[in-house]
């Protein structure tokens, strides 16, 4: 079983032409991990840029996400064939559930269980959830049992460091994925941020993935310009000292930039 890979391309927001020059210009930088869902309307297009690529799936690592209205038994491996249709693919690499059911309409165990079902059919090789409090992810794991719930995605940046769900997932062996580590670009311009940036001739971008990258988790910015997607994939080697890490985990405000009314669950 491949493990999560720590860099990846996320396309939330991305669309069309957009999504497919994104997905197609990313794997020909060397991308090799892409991250998609049924909500962002693109995995069609993502399907197209992998077909388009010549890349071959097994080099790939690709993940979706399962919408709230198909988190029942019925509806979850139907929903799961038809993202696997438009991704032009047999499998995905790990499938989601993209946010809990709302007011808990579609028992947890239920959904945890279709999944179970996909990956046994193939379809899915791991599974995992998004958007999971510390409760959530607990219950997760009392269902599914030990091991199999591979990560949980969660918001999480330097301004929203999400310290209890990370601390209950490493207790109890989820790799955290961290989406929006970026936070819409507005940690950028924070002056320690950019101070680190200088120092090390980087940009704030490199210094903030790097960052995530050294605490383990794996990151999946997007962007739309080649040269960003390039430059992104150099965090990889950019290594931050401990003084460094120490001055980023001090910018943690608990500032939220995604909290859907009657999808989120309470947060911790």
């Amino acid at each position: 079983m491949q493990a999560i890979p720590d860099f990846g391309l996320g396309t939330f927001r991305l669309k069309g032409q957009a999504a497919i020059d994104s997905v197609s210009t990313a794997l020909e930088l060397g991308y090799r991990a892409i991250d998609t869902a049924q909500i962002y309307d693109n995995e069609e297009a993502v399907g197209q840029a992998i077909a388009g690529s010549g890349i071959a799936r097994q080099e790939l690592f690709l993940t979706t996400k399962i919408w709230t209205e198909h988190l029942s038994r019925d509806r979850l491996v139907p929903s799961l064939k038809q993202s696997l249709h438009k991704l032009r693919t047999d499998h995905v690499d790990l499938a989601l559930i993209h946010w809990p059911s709302p007011d808990g309409a579609v028992p947890l165990a239920e959904t945890l269980e279709a999944l179970a079902q996909a990956r046994r059919e193939g379809l899915a090789r791991q599974i995992g959830v998004s958007n999971f409090n510390v409760a959530l992810m607990r219950q997760a794991v009392a269902v599914a049992g030990p091991g199999v719930i591979a990560t949980n995605q969660v918001e999480l940046h330097p301004y929203l460091q999400n310290r209890a769900v990370v601390e209950a997932a490493r207790a109890a062996g989820i790799r955290v994925t961290s989406y929006m580590t970026l936070g819409y670009g507005k940690v950028l311009q924070d002056p320690v941020i950019q101070a680190l940036a200088q120092r090390h001739h980087a940009t704030p971008a490199q210094v903030v993935l790097a960052w995530a990258l050294q605490l383990g988790y794996a990151v999946i910015p997007s962007s739309t310009q080649r040269a960003h997607l390039a430059s992104n994939l150099q965090a990889r080697a950019l290594r931050l000292s401990d003084e460094d890490m120490a001055h980023v985990a001090t910018l943690d405000r608990g500032e939220r930039l995604v909290d859907p009314q009657g999808l989120a669950p309470r947060w911790d």
